[in-house]
């Protein structure tokens, strides 16, 4: 008789890390937890940063304290972008720990693991953390093996040296730019990287404060209204903006405009096909637009679609290198884009340089490059409901006789269109994205989406 696998799940990690309220969900008790955890499965020497929230250094105290009650030596990074800390962390550590949640309000805080190769800790490795939580079997050192804290205060300049020396030198010379780190922890690293490339930089938000005064550490097209009027009247070439931990960059054209997280893929995608010496794979989740098997196929590359999560795009990418398959770019439609000739993991700072590479080789405008894109419209919605099996299944059954991937999620696929329903890893409710050539189409298949959802679910709130 054959018997069914399993397979266990992750209960305090979420898709990116751990993410909770500060006082009710996240806590030092739970952060010294975490830290005895990493340092008895990776004892030596682990990398700690922050982002700029206001419960940061209490829970890097936290961490670092069970750290080196395991023994661990640790040094201690101070305020980075989360790819900064994954930078050093690549370089001889056997882990990392940032203290950051991310895109989430001021009043959370969380914790991502990061692993010995630079990318965030597995599935499998995650579990082993909670189970050594769940039953407090850490392993501990004796007095005389307790770790040490040192201090590293060039790490953020080795991050922003590695990505300068990526690019022609004083290549943004004539460029003005406005970056918006919007308090976070790329208040200084990508100001002084876009310098370092020789542009003319404006900041706005640039401030470290862990209360996000001026808007949301989301960076999204209503909070960055302000970044938009500035670009306008600066007459920049573009706008850089930043999520908490800085491992995303969205862009803001040349007209003041907001450029869509998938538009954003798909210029990079195009100019890393462009300038790449043979065909090869980009890999993305399954919740990217289309746009991207578009490019592909024009320089003749192809996609492998991941489960939504920047975790699985960097293992999926590693693992098909590590197979010999050549592997030239990935990352999610959400402005976070991995470069793996530099380093498998979201990067907003390349992200940064690569949008400034790509208009000034180009010669011609943000707006331009946007417009010569092919026709896309993408809609997103978010339904907040406590029945999220039974919407998936009514869902499932109602479209049972089309073309399903059930990778996370489900996605529908059509020939002139696509649908995925999928429950939040990070917040309690189910996202919608529904994308077709023309808006008409991808209106008409959503409110398909959306009748079917009610009838099963009279109760729910769709936003």
């Amino acid at each position: 008789m054959m018997r069914m696998t399993i397979k266990r799940k992750k209960e305090l990690f979420g898709t990116n890390g751990i993410r909770g309220i500060i006082g009710k969900d996240m806590n030092p008790i739970l952060a010294l937890h975490i830290g005895m955890a990493i340092g008895s499965i990776r004892p030596g020497k682990v990398a700690i940063g922050r982002d700029t929230r206001t419960s940061g250094p209490s829970l890097v105290a936290a961490a670092t304290s069970g750290l080196l009650a395991t023994g661990c030596d640790v040094i201690d990074c101070g305020i980075l972008p989360i790819p900064a800390l994954q930078f050093v962390v690549k370089d001889n550590f056997t882990a990392g720990i940032m203290i950051t949640a991310s895109h989430n309000p001021r009043e959370y805080n969380g914790i991502k693991v990061i692993d010995s190769d630079g990318t965030e800790m597995g599935d499998d490795e995650s579990i082993q953390i909670e189970e050594l939580i769940g039953n407090s079997d850490y392993i501990l050192a004796s007095w005389e093996k307790i770790g040490t804290v040192i201090q590293d205060t060039r790490a953020m300049q080795r991050y922003i040296d590695a990505i300068v020396q990526s690019f022609p030198p004083s290549i943004g010379s004539g460029t003005t730019v406005v970056v918006d780190p919007g308090c976070g922890a790329a208040y200084m690293t990508t100001a002084l990287l876009m310098k370092s490339l020789g542009c003319h930089v404006i900041t706005i938000n640039a401030q470290p404060d862990g209360t996000f005064p001026a808007r949301t550490p989301e960076p999204n097209k209503d909070s960055l209204i302000p970044l938009m009027e500035l670009v306008r009247k600066t007459h920049a070439s573009f706008g850089i903006a930043h999520d908490g931990d800085a491992d995303r960059a969205v862009f803001v054209d040349d007209t003041g405009e907001y450029v869509e997280e998938n538009k954003e893929f798909a210029l990079i995608a195009d100019a890393i096909c462009h300038n790449a010496s043979d065909a090869g794979i980009i890999v993305t989740p399954v919740s990217t637009s289309r746009l991207v098997e578009t490019i592909a196929e024009r320089h003749n590359s192809s996609v492998v679609y991941t489960p939504v999560g920047s975790i699985y795009v960097a293992r999926m990418m590693r693992s098909l290198r590590d197979e010999g398959k050549n592997v030239i770019f990935g990352g999610e439609g959400n402005g976070g884009l991995i470069y793996p000739n530099h380093q498998f993991c979201r990067d907003g700072g390349m992200s940064a340089a690569m949008m400034l590479f790509l208009v000034v080789t180009r010669q011609t405008s943000l707006s331009n490059l946007i417009r010569s894109l092919p026709p896309s419209s993408m809609i997103k919605k978010k339904v907040h409901t406590a029945k999220i099996q039974i919407l998936l299944s009514s869902v499932m059954e109602k479209f049972s006789e089309e073309r399903q991937n059930l990778i996370d999620g489900i996605r529908i696929d059509r020939d002139d269109s696509w649908a995925l329903i999928r429950p939040s890893g990070t917040e309690p409710f189910v996202r919608i994205y529904v994308e077709a050539n023309d808006e008409s189409t991808a209106y008409s298949f959503w409110e398909e989406i959306q009748s079917t959802i009610i009838d099963t679910i009279s109760d729910c709130t769709i936003e």
